[in-house]
């Protein structure tokens, strides 16, 4: 059994300088391949440069809505300087942007017009956008529609609303779900309508680990939670769940599907 944790963020301080334990735990647990997702332009370097050094790990290029005010600033005049970014092949994704009405930490209209220059990028590249939303749904399913055609992309952590999942799909586009679907407040209708194909599963660690590791740090190894939680929600065996998503993801991020074929079936070492 292989899994893909399409989402996490590797640079982020809490693995430390050297994420290497956490890349050799997720591979013992069968997750052999990690896209790390940068925050803003200066992360993007950090993730190319972890990502061409460790095997089975990728990374993207883009700024976070919540750096849009700050050195993100650059990404709104500058779309250059993301294409620099991206111009790697072990860069293979547009992000993270989006829409972020929750917290606020840029003005609205800087982030609608940084996540309108990351589409024309994406579209420019033929790189799909991983973009963040929150408590923006609307907003988020305009950007969605303009980009219809024109380039395609994952609604990540997805936690709802319904809605905005249909817009999604309706347009060719994916949700992944995170470790959130193990929390007593999450709405499972969400895994059970969406269909094979159009899901992925991450961590976004090291953020909202899943129970039975609530309240420590996420790490990759435990997106083997997020897809047996997945598949308990699904009624499907966790064996199809991990097939169907890294076919998935292959097909998204455009990564070959027979890459690091480590097969474990059993994991050994594996979280609990």
């Amino acid at each position: 059994m292989r899994l893909t944790d399409s989402h996490c963020h590797l640079t982020d301080g809490a693995f430390g300088d050297d994420p290497r334990a956490a890349i050799d735990r997720a591979r013992a647990a069968g997750v052999v391949r990690i896209v790390s997702v940068a925050s803003d332009l200066d992360d993007a370097v950090a993730a190319l440069r972890l990502a061409r050094t460790h095997d089975g790990v990728w990374c993207t290029a883009g700024v976070h809505p919540h750096a849009v005010s700050t050195n993100g600033a650059s990404a709104l005049v500058a779309p250059d300087a993301l294409r620099e970014a991206c111009a790697d092949p072990r860069c293979i994704a547009i992000g993270e942007t989006g829409l972020d009405y929750y917290y606020d930490n840029a003005p609205r209209d800087a982030q609608r017009r940084s996540f309108l220059r990351h589409a024309e990028v994406a579209a420019e590249t033929g790189l799909p956008l991983v973009v963040h939303s929150r408590d923006a749904a609307e907003d988020t399913a305009a950007a969605i529609r303009e980009c219809d055609g024109a380039a395609t992309g994952v609604l990540h952590c997805f936690t709802g609303p319904p809605a905005l999942m249909e817009t999604a799909l309706d347009v060719g586009w994916l949700v992944s779900f995170t470790g959130t679907v193990t929390f007593r407040w999450f709405e499972a209708d969400l895994v059970r309508a969406v269909p094979a194909g159009s899901y992925m599963i991450e961590t976004d660690s090291p953020y909202l680990a899943p129970v039975p590791r609530r309240g420590r740090r996420n790490e990759p190894a435990f997106a083997l939670h997020v897809a047996k939680a997945v598949a308990r929600i699904r009624g499907e065996p966790v064996a199809q769940v991990a097939a169907e998503t890294w076919d998935t993801a292959s097909r998204f991020f455009g990564l070959p599907a027979a890459a690091r074929r480590t097969e474990v079936a059993c994991p050994q070492g594996a979280p609990a």
